[in-house]
Order: structure tokens, then sequence, then C-alpha cells
């Protein structure tokens, strides 16, 4: 899943889009309005964290702007304003949530997984797929009881795969939400960590739908004879 941080305190951007990348997820960063606007506008994230008191283009405007022009990804808001009306301002203007300054880290990420589950359709942290298990939380999978080690690129493809079970999706669009702007895309590599997570996991799960892309659906079950 791939993120998008827009927070002008340049130590606190620093500091999310480090918490963000070691719980698995691809994170791109912005410093203002203008560059957060348009990268949200450009780029097809699955969320933003977004500051309101920002240089160029305050928040609100950015936000209004993204659904002026119809981008629907979620947007959890950060300000140091804290009156009512001004989270009143922020639902109005689009936000799908909102947390004040200061924060708990940890408050952030359960809120942007609950985002990202409402955004694919899931209830709960854990997604399942047959015998295989993605907690969310912890970044962790099972299969069979048993916990596989992935890296970390192997982990955002099994985990965006399986937020969108039952969808074929695309290479393309497989390169769009598991890289950041600075990676090396080459929708080559999709190929090559499908394998090793096959490999992996052991069980088939991830099917190749020729020409299309990939789907993540429970195995079928064996036929008697």
């Amino acid at each position: 899943m791939r993120l998008l941080v827009i927070e002008d305190d340049r130590d606190l951007n620093r500091q999310l889009v480090t918490a963000l990348e070691n719980a698995g997820y691809a994170v791109d960063r912005a410093f203002d309005g203008e560059d957060g606007h348009f990268l949200g506008d450009t780029e097809p994230y699955d969320g933003i964290i977004l500051d309101i008191g920002l240089p160029k283009m305050d928040g609100i405007t950015v936000l209004e702007k993204w659904r002026a022009d119809g981008r629907k990804m979620p947007v959890l808001i950060l300000t140091a304003r804290d009156r009512w009306s001004d989270k009143v301002q922020g639902f109005d203007a689009g936000a799908d949530d909102y947390v004040a300054k200061p924060f708990h880290m940890e408050e952030i990420l359960a809120r942007l997984r609950a985002l990202l589950r409402r955004a694919t359709g899931h209830a709960k942290n854990e997604l399942t797929c047959g015998p295989v298990i993605v907690d969310t939380r912890s970044s962790r999978v099972v299969v069979d009881g048993n916990a596989v080690k992935l890296t970390s690129h192997e982990y955002r493809l099994l985990s965006y795969l399986m937020h969108h079970q039952g969808r074929v999706v695309s290479r393309t669009e497989l390169v769009e939400h598991l890289y950041d702007q600075d990676f090396d895309r080459d929708s080559n590599t999709i190929e090559v960590f499908v394998g090793r997570l096959r490999k992996k996991l052991g069980v088939e799960i991830i099917q190749t739908v020729r020409g299309l892309g990939y789907l993540a659906a429970p195995p079928e079950p064996v036929k008697a004879r």
C-alpha cells in the first residue's frame, strides 16, 4: 500500500514516514500544500496524511480541490487546532478522519489501518485468503498456523493483493501502489516477487490471469476421484 505524508514540520514528517515504512508501507512525502496537492492529484495513493497548517496552500484547500476533482483516496487530517469547528470544517471538506497534535504514533497507524480497511471493504485487521492470514497490525503472515518471513516488498505485494482479493490487479497498478517515487520501477520485478511469494507461502492463492495481471483467491478444493 502506498501513502503520502504532507507535513511542513520536517522532523515530524520524517518521524511519520519512518513509522509508516517500518509498518510495511511505501511512502512519499511533501512539505507544502502546492507539492502535496500535485502529488495527490497525479499519483494513485491508497491513503494520505494531510496537515492543515501548510505553507503555499492550506490543507483544507488542498483537500477541497482533490474532492472537487473526484479524488476519493482516504485522507487523515493532522492539525494543532482542536476546536470542534475546525473538525467540522475538515470533515465537510472531505476528510475521512481527524487527529489533533500532539498524538501517539500508534494511534496514527491504527486509524490508517482502519481507513485502508474500509476503503477496500474489510472489517478486520486480519485478512484471510484460504490458509493464508495477513495481520495488518503486526505485518505478520501465517500459513496453516505457521509464521512465514517475508521481505518488505514481498509483504507489500501480498498485502495489496489480499486487500483487493477477488479482483484482478494489473502489473501497472501493483507498480504504482507498491513503490515510492524514488524507487526504480520495473514491472518485471513484480513477476520475481510473485514467484518468491508463491514459493514461501507454499499454497496457490496468487493466480496469474494471462494478459491482465494477478488475482488473490482461495485455492480451489481438490476434487475427489
